[in-house]
């Protein structure tokens, strides 16, 4: 790969971060379904027995989040909410069948991503303070059983949420050509730049004086 003829997307220390809270999230979220649905209780051997997915499970919880706030800090400036995101919005059935015509005026990310970015950064809140509440046995003797319960149903429909936006995001990216290879290498190509993410493209471009045009 020619890094001089690709557009730098996503820095080295950002990627690091977002796949070590992936693999993080991946053994936290399946030691929950394995608790969730007992017919899946096999999965708490993801950390090796099922005592130990006891014990872990609420620490790399708290590493996930921990991730996930540097990310915020990263890239909330690029997610706040801009005016042409209505544009996105009222063009969703054509971004859907992968038509980029006409431009939608994107900037590093779309309407779409910036829903997720919000709805992921809601729900680990949500799950970090139902998990405390439920944290045995550190926390949970601080509360009472009725607040207990309710922490445990908080908890869960969170976490079964917010694995849900985890899979969207997935597919979205996989069914995105390039995407991937921008979250390993960082770099994508001016071309994906000017079909994704048209706005950026035209900011980025301004400051290289006009390279890639």
């Amino acid at each position: 790969m020619n890094k001089d003829k690709m557009i730098l997307r996503t820095r080295f220390i950002e990627r690091a971060s977002h796949w070590l809270m992936v693999i993080c999230f991946f053994t936290v979220a399946l030691s929950g379904l394995s608790w969730f649905f007992p017919s899946l209780n096999g999965l708490n051997a993801v950390f090796g027995t099922p005592q130990m997915a006891r014990i872990l499970h609420p620490f790399f919880g708290v590493v996930v989040f921990l991730l996930l706030v540097f990310l915020f800090i990263r890239f909330v400036r690029y997610n706040l909410p801009e005016p042409e995101d209505r544009l996105w919005f009222k063009n969703v059935p054509q971004v859907l069948a992968g038509k980029h015509e006409p431009q939608l005026q994107i900037g590093k990310y779309n309407a779409g991503q910036k829903v997720l970015f919000w709805g992921i950064m809601g729900l680990i809140s949500v799950l970090l303070v139902s998990g405390v509440v439920i944290w045995r046995p550190w926390f949970a003797p601080l509360f009472s059983i009725p607040v207990i319960r309710i922490g445990l149903l908080v908890h869960a429909m969170a976490g079964i949420g917010l694995i849900l936006l985890v899979i969207g995001h997935a597919y979205l990216a996989f069914w995105v050509k390039g995407s991937i290879r921008g979250m390993v290498t960082g770099y994508v190509s001016h071309r994906w730049a000017r079909t994704h993410h048209d706005r950026w493209y035209r900011q980025i471009s301004a400051k290289q004086g006009g390279k890639g045009k």
